[in-house]
């Protein structure tokens, strides 16, 4: 039997590709589980690039579950949103109008039964609607960066309530990163330095080097694999793992912009998205490339090192790019496309504290998202 129903959350989710899709499936499978939880989210809207789905009535039970698997069916089918209005109990608002509609839900429920706002789109056109969200007394779920990577007024803005924003998938998708470092700051530990492997693309090219394999060999499997991009240059430019790192040096305190983090791209700037396409990048600029960073490896090699792509940040500034690291170091022994982490603080000054885990894939992105919307529920009205 289920448990009595002690926290409602209703959800207008923004962005609907991959792991917004994963998120709804999840919301789905989990029904039981929170039911005996005493938990239950309503999806009250949905919205794509270019328009907003949202519950006839913002009181309701929202979408029924018929509805949302038909939902995630029709957009991995690359369907628009416009057509499931023949299911009724829903109606469209195309943009610019989506916006204000978000806005306007979260002003009317902001005043009642509060709302979650779950990002799961990749664009910075959200910032706005996430702002006026925080103004309107809604909880705001981050999977989307890029809204914490922008003006440091629009960090501080979103992260103004702690309590009431959550952004643990946007730093290693569902491994606990963000939590580890608030808990070790909120308890007066204060933390100098975290050093970390961030990207699930980068950490399978570099241990596949070990190998003696080929660059561009080994982007290309990545590829095939779908780690990566669909433009390979958006990870091997090293900006996704910037982000990451400037969401963590604000974390820490630091007022930092992404011009003041020093990243490495390892491709030249003649080979860039604006100077050659992404098919003559694959067929001809990737190869060369191979030399330059089989003498990186077989130079770390030497000293008894491997290579990988970190994120270093310390007091002094934050840094992207290749480190040479020993081999039996916890960067070091990473294999595939895991993440690992370390902090260091007063309390973990010889030995830091180390996370390991699957940190990339819209599955696990999507679950610590759910994670994170289900710890802000005491926060949400009860019902007898």
């Amino acid at each position: 039997m289920a448990a009595p129903v002690r926290s409602v959350l209703p959800v207008v989710l923004l962005g609907c590709g991959g792991v917004g899709r994963h998120l709804l499936r999840h919301i789905l499978s989990c029904r039981p589980l929170h039911a005996n939880q005493g938990v239950a989210i309503r999806v009250l809207g949905v919205a794509d690039s270019s328009s907003l789905l949202v519950a006839d009535d913002l009181h309701s039970n929202g979408f029924d579950d018929a509805l949302l698997a038909d939902l995630c069916a029709a957009k991995s089918a690359g369907s628009p949103l416009s057509s499931l209005l023949s299911r009724g109990q829903c109606q469209l608002f195309n943009n610019p109008e989506a916006r204000r509609k978000v806005i306007d839900t979260a002003s009317v429920l902001g005043k009642t039964t509060g709302l979650v706002l779950v990002d799961c789109s990749a664009t910075y056109d959200t910032v706005g609607m996430l702002k006026d969200a925080v103004d309107r007394g809604c909880c705001v779920v981050l999977a989307n960066k890029k809204p914490l990577t922008c003006a440091y007024e629009d960090f501080e803005k979103l992260v103004s309530n702690f309590r009431r924003i959550r952004f643990e998938s946007t730093v290693g998708a569902g491994l606990p990163v963000i939590a580890s470092v608030t808990r070790i700051i909120a308890s007066g530990d204060p933390v100098s330095r975290i050093v970390g492997s961030l990207s699930g693309t980068l950490g399978y090219v570099m241990s596949e080097l070990e190998d003696g394999k080929r660059f561009s060999e080994v982007v290309k499997t990545a590829k095939s694999l779908g780690y990566t991009e669909p433009d390979p240059r958006d990870d091997l430019s090293g900006m996704d793992v910037a982000r990451k790192a400037l969401i963590l040096a604000r974390l820490l305190g630091q007022r930092i912009s992404m011009e003041n983090i020093n990243v490495e791209s390892l491709y030249p700037s003649e080979f860039g998205p604006d100077a050659m396409s992404t098919k003559d990048f694959l067929e001809s600029g990737l190869v060369q490339l191979d030399k330059s960073i089989e003498e990186r490896v077989k130079a770390a090699s030497l000293k008894g090192n491997v290579l990988r792509y970190v994120c270093k940040i310390e007091s002094t500034g934050c840094q992207v790019g290749l480190e040479e690291l020993p081999k039996n170091s916890a960067l070091g022994r990473l294999r595939g496309s895991d993440n690992v982490v370390e902090i260091y603080s007063r309390c973990y000054e010889s030995a830091p504290l180390v996370i390991q885990g699957a940190g990339a894939g819209n599955d696990t992105t999507a679950a610590g998202v759910l994670a994170d919307i289900l710890d802000l529920q005491d926060l949400f009205h009860k019902t007898a």
